[in-house]
């Protein structure tokens, strides 16, 4: 067993890996739900939501009954669920019981009280002169209701098509897009000046604004904006490929703004939206901490149309998401070469569960990773055909770490752990060649992997301190005919890793040490 601490939204929490066969116990109750939060920022006046980690011991588990005040309310597959039709201002104790095939209860997790938001003004952007037509430019009209917002606000867009330039929000305050309401980003780039202090590659820069704007980055600062939330049933939608177009004509390809940008930002809650059509990343957020993003859809076309990007930024939460992208799905990173290392902010306790992943290139650590990255969980997600599946990367020149990395109880297609990029490599060395090390893959099927190429592929550097470094696989579902490439690594265990037949993949295993299988 392999425990992993992590310190999330000032919360200590501990999810625990169980890195064994699979089993049921017949006739025993299931093993108690762990770690019950409220993820940061995410209790609205009239919704709570819960989020736990599965029992410690075993894989008898069925589902889940969560109890509000002593009563059960719901029973549910996943680890979390939100809670709806609450009293503004009211507090409310829940826990949750696991329960078996058989329908026996554990015991209860640990209780968590929590209390719903009082209701906030409402600052309906209708009465200050927006016309939701599709035509009308509405950007003096959103912001003037955002800067009248008093604390615990709400600035509403009801059903229309709302068209705006960028937009500045701030602390302790909502932005609600009801259903039917479409926030639309202008086309025309004078709608996304001046330009602002950014960071995009790695590198820290000026760029357009975004759409939706919170913060001012100052890596050496602390937090500038925080209790905010953007939430709704409703679409954020940004200007695609044409805004990108006009954004690189006149700015260069890193010039472009994200559709939502948060910098130096603390506890934001993204709750519930289709957001799409971003000129490059969808969601960026950057020297942030307690970001939660949950139950949204996320598409992108355009060049670099990234889901979420956490770029050094700790404590942060993703679930519940839907990615359809043009470029990786959910990219952690952390800075770049010099910049990067000497800035020496990682990403870290970054927690990615009950995702779907439909299309695009990958869900990835790096490239740009030179701060550091530490303690990401991904647990019970569903990778189907991404061109490079799960995949972490780097490049010599980087500097930085990865390690700390927890991929359980998935169904993915493609593991990569590479560390030659061959894009975005321009600029000085880092003093130091990055190094890879302390990651476990448990209980993942990868059935409908392409055995074409290798299913697995690791390499590292060529000095052997710089090697990739103790890694586990156990309990791996491969395809028939899999291969797995090891090179320029020490320290890995590959325990259980068979075909649906029981048949063991190829390895093919150069220029390492170590290698059990």
């Amino acid at each position: 067993m392999r425990k992993i601490l992590l310190l999330l939204s000032g919360n200590f929490i501990m999810l625990t890996g169980v890195f064994v066969s699979c089993f049921t116990s017949a006739g025993l109750a299931p093993g108690n739900p762990r770690n019950l939060i409220v993820p940061p920022e995410s209790a609205t006046d009239s919704t709570i939501t819960l989020l736990w980690d599965k029992p410690a011991d075993g894989d008898n588990t069925l589902s889940y009954q969560v109890y509000q005040n002593g009563n059960p309310i719901a029973e549910v597959e996943k680890t979390n669920y939100t809670v709806e039709c609450l009293t503004p201002g009211k507090s409310y104790t829940f826990s949750v019981k696991a329960k078996n095939a058989e329908g026996k209860l554990s015991d209860a997790s640990n209780q968590v009280v929590q209390s719903t938001k009082k209701k906030g003004q409402i600052y309906n952007i209708l009465a200050y002169g927006a016309i939701g037509n599709g035509k009308t430019k509405n950007t003096e009209a959103i912001q003037k209701a955002i800067d009248d917002c008093t604390p615990g606000g709400i600035v509403y867009i009801p059903s229309g098509k709302f068209i705006s330039g960028a937009l500045f929000l701030k602390s302790n305050m909502t932005l609600y897009i009801a259903e039917g309401g479409v926030l639309k980003g202008s086309l025309d780039i004078n709608d996304y000046y001046p330009m602002i202090p950014n960071r995009f590659e790695g590198w820290e820069l000026e760029s357009f604004a975004s759409l939706i704007n919170a913060g001012k980055m100052d890596h050496s600062g602390g937090y500038n904006v925080s209790n905010l939330s953007i939430r709704g049933k409703g679409v954020i939608s940004g200007g695609g490929t044409a805004l990108a177009k006009a954004m690189i004509d006149a700015r260069g390809l890193r010039g472009r703004g994200r559709l939502i940008c948060l910098m130096n930002c603390e506890n934001v809650n993204i709750q519930g939206l289709i957001i799409e059509e971003s000129p490059c990343w969808t969601i960026h957020y950057i020297y942030s901490k307690n970001i939660t993003c949950h139950d949204l859809t996320i598409n992108s076309s355009a060049a670099n149309g990234d889901g979420i990007d956490p770029d050094s930024s700790t404590d942060s939460y993703i679930f519940n998401c839907t990615f359809s992208t043009g470029d990786d799905c959910i990219a952690i990173k952390s800075g770049k070469n010099p910049e990067g290392y000497y800035i020496a902010k990682p990403t870290k306790n970054i927690f990615i569960s009950d995702c779907k992943f439909i299309s695009g290139h990958s869900l990835a650590i790096g490239s740009e990773m030179s701060g550091g990255v530490e303690n990401i969980v991904i647990r019970d997600c569903e990778l189907e055909n991404l061109i490079y599946g799960l995949q972490i990367k780097a490049t010599r020149d980087r500097g930085g770490y990865v390690k700390g990395i927890y991929v359980q109880d998935c169904n993915l297609q493609k593991i990569r752990i590479f560390t030659s990029v061959e894009y975005n490599n321009d600029g000085e060395p880092a003093p130091v060649i990055p190094y890879l090390k302390d990651m476990e893959f448990s209980n993942l099927d990868m059935l409908e992997a392409d055995t074409s190429e290798p299913v697995i592929l690791i390499d590292g550097y060529p000095e052997v301190s710089n090697y990739t470094a103790n890694i586990l696989f156990n309990n791996i579902l491969l395809p028939e005919k899999s291969i797995i490439s090891v090179n320029l690594c020490k320290d890995f265990n590959f325990k259980n890793v068979l075909t649906k037949k029981g048949n063991k993949p190829e390895y093919i295993i150069s220029n390492s040490k170590n290698i059990l299988r």
